[in-house]
């Protein structure tokens, strides 16, 4: 199974005045790479043309197109109108070329510093998950509170998120069947919708809901308690990496998807966050929380809690959504200190009373939904503002 892919970047002005294009290196991908990125707009018209080149890989290739209007600081711009050499069923070759109707999906705007970012991937994925490419990256950050330093090297191998919370809809197929296949308490949980993310469920209902998952869906179970699948009640289990199976990502995972490639950045998509860009409770106290303050009021209806449709808001560079706001995400790791060193595929301490949870929620201000930032709770702890996704790893 191929479990690599690149990325490649170009620029230019929009809406007339055209800049020279520069080719900008992204995440790099042995298997399947992009280069000589180019883009134009079509005299006298709000269609823009890209062209770029595709080599290495396996057919098919998915192929994706991501834009930027502030220089590559964020890839906000809601390309969606595209046809061209672009989705799930790309060929290798030169000159590959998509055209995108900024008119439909961009009308009346202007920027002097729009860049394209062109992704090649795994087409095999599974269903709803994103490749995160194998690689390392700077953990934590020097700017938030003391269990966020040292600042470490931590190299990940490939492994696949899921680019949803997983919603109440979800949760309540998986549990249906568990509770006819052994998996006898299992939390019923919460949710405002079908289509928002489950929440009030414990880690341990978690970790035994992607057993469920996993046997529901013919995969290896990744959990177990004394050498048997992990099933009910309220245990410590132990993780196998390498089952093929659903499962919790460890907290390194879970930081470098929310990074989607960028580094050193305090969200998944720049150093500022705002309404427009995740779900979350806005202080403008501090420079980097563009406000105003106060819940989101797209969301703030109703009775708590005050989630969104899951993938309400842009994804980052890897294709992930909410990785700032809407829930709490549980990881795998107990709560632990950060060690010096550089550290590989780590999955937090022995032991400890507290696991790990990222990302803030739809009722935490902007601090909280730091890509670095980190919280805790007991494993049988669950409420309105924690939810999690689900992680496999890059197996053959």
């Amino acid at each position: 199974m191929r479990n690599q892919g690149h990325k490649n970047r170009a620029s230019f002005a929009f809406w007339l005045c055209v800049a020279a294009l520069t080719g900008m290196s992204g995440q790099a991908f042995a298997d399947a790479s992009v280069s000589n990125v180019r883009a134009s707009q079509r005299a006298g018209t709000k269609m823009v043309d890209i062209s770029y080149d595709l080599s290495g890989g396996t057919p098919p290739i998915s192929v994706s197109v991501q834009a930027s209007s502030d220089a590559g600081a964020t890839y906000a711009l809601p390309v969606t109108s595209v046809t061209g050499h672009v989705g799930g069923n790309v060929t290798a070759g030169t000159n590959r070329k998509i055209t995108w109707n900024a008119g439909a999906d961009w009308d009346g705007q202007f920027s002097a510093a729009v860049k394209f970012r062109i992704t090649a991937g795994d087409s095999s994925a599974p269903t709803g998950m994103a490749l995160i490419p194998a690689g390392s990256f700077q953990m934590g950050t020097e700017s938030g509170l003391s269990d966020e330093l040292p600042v470490h090297t931590v190299n990940v191998s490939a492994f696949y998120m899921e680019k949803n919370l997983v919603t109440k809809a979800q949760w309540d197929e998986v549990r249906a069947w568990g509770l006819n296949n052994g998996y006898t308490d299992l939390d019923v949980g919460g949710g405002k919708a079908a289509n928002h993310p489950v929440h009030s469920i414990t880690w341990y209902a978690m970790v035994k809901w992607c057993n469920a998952r996993s046997k529901k869906a013919g995969l290896a179970e990744c959990y177990t308690v004394s050498g048997s699948v992990y099933k009910t009640g309220q245990s410590t289990p132990v993780l196998n990496m390498s089952a093929s199976g659903y499962r919790l990502p460890t907290e390194a995972e879970w930081e470098k998807a929310a990074r989607g490639g960028l580094s050193g950045k305090l969200f998944p998509w720049g150093d500022t966050i705002s309404r427009s860009q995740a779900n979350y409770q806005g202080y403008a106290g501090v420079g980097y929380d563009l406000g105003p303050n106060g819940y989101n009021p797209t969301y703030a209806t109703g009775n708590y809690p005050y989630t969104s449709p899951v993938g309400s808001f842009a994804a980052n560079g890897y294709g992930i959504y909410d990785m700032a706001g809407n829930m709490w995400e549980w990881c795998w790791d107990w709560y632990g200190s950060y060690g010096s060193g550089a550290e590989s595929d780590p999955t937090g301490s022995a032991s400890g009373s507290s696991r790990v949870r990222r990302g803030g929620s739809w009722s935490d201000i902007g601090y909280n939904c730091r890509v670095a930032s980190r919280s805790v709770n007991g494993p049988a702890y669950g409420f309105n503002g924690i939810g999690f996704r689900c992680a496999r790893s890059s197996v053959p």
